[in-house]
């Protein structure tokens, strides 16, 4: 009922491979998400899964209407996720930690 930034582990064959999390609460509709893989496990379309299962949960959820999430320019594997569920860019910013970063949103209404 109450709505709080949270994660979710990434599980394959029993093994933790990475992340998933909710970084903010809705705001207008809005939740921004992040994620990360082990090294050792990328390239296997773990996390395309795991964020399309995230945007399946927040269809559900009348609170989301819009996902949002942010890559490195340089992070090509990560912008092909985010496109693959269906996510568009929709500019670019300076993040204080990673630079300059791409800013990505899907709708889920």
């Amino acid at each position: 009922a109450e709505f709080s930034p949270s994660a979710w582990m990434i599980v394959e064959d029993g093994e933790i491979v990475g992340l998933c999390s909710i970084i903010s609460a809705p705001e207008r509709g809005e939740i921004h998400v992040g994620y990360g893989i082990a090294p050792s496990r990328e390239r296997r379309g773990y996390v395309t899964r795991a964020i399309g299962e995230l945007l399946e949960w927040a269809r559900k959820d009348p609170r989301v209407t819009h996902v949002s999430a942010d890559t490195g320019v340089e992070n090509i594997a990560s912008q092909r996720v985010l496109e693959r569920n269906g996510f568009i860019r929709i500019g670019e910013r300076i993040d204080p930690e990673d630079g300059r970063v791409i800013c990505w949103q899907a709708s889920v209404d």
